[in-house]
């Protein structure tokens, strides 16, 4: 499992973000505070705050999580 920053701070990067990670097969959390949702739901997104970067968990290793950290590109938070 990998955890990055991710920033969804408008109504257009989180339908983007949800369409472009539902095309892995493995699961995606999002965790913000004590909340953790499927990163897949956009319903579940748009019930936290997404003012701040929110924690994404992604459940895969080796190189799927290379093409995985290349489509999360515009959405990952400098650290």
């Amino acid at each position: 499992m990998q955890t990055v920053q991710i920033s969804l701070n408008s109504i257009d990067k989180v339908k983007n973000f949800v369409n472009a990670i539902s095309k892995f097969d493995f699961d995606f959390d999002l965790v913000s505070g004590r909340y953790v949702i499927d990163a897949k739901s956009i319903m579940g997104i748009f019930s936290l705050d997404l003012s701040k970067p929110i924690d994404l968990n992604i459940h895969t290793d080796g190189a799927e999580l290379a093409s995985v950290m290349e489509v999360l590109k515009p959405y990952l938070v400098e650290q």
